[in-house]
């Protein structure tokens, strides 16, 4: 059973990916294949902050009855 990640954990690893870049383990070769992991998770990360605007913003509406 697969466990959902919270966006702050997305948020952490995609710090930590891009730390890699500035590491001492970078290396080249590797260098196009993690950057497109990045995009992809800085595109899910987009994706869930858009989900959570939504949220609050039909909270907000909630409340302002």
């Amino acid at each position: 059973m697969s466990e959902k990640i919270t966006l702050n954990q997305k948020i952490a690893k995609l710090d930590n990916e891009v730390e890699w870049f500035y590491s001492d383990d970078f290396k080249l070769e590797d260098a196009a294949k993690k950057y497109q992991e990045a995009v992809a998770l800085a595109k899910d990360i987009e994706k869930d902050l858009k989900e959570l605007k939504n949220e609050i913003e039909v909270l907000s509406e909630d409340f302002s009855k």
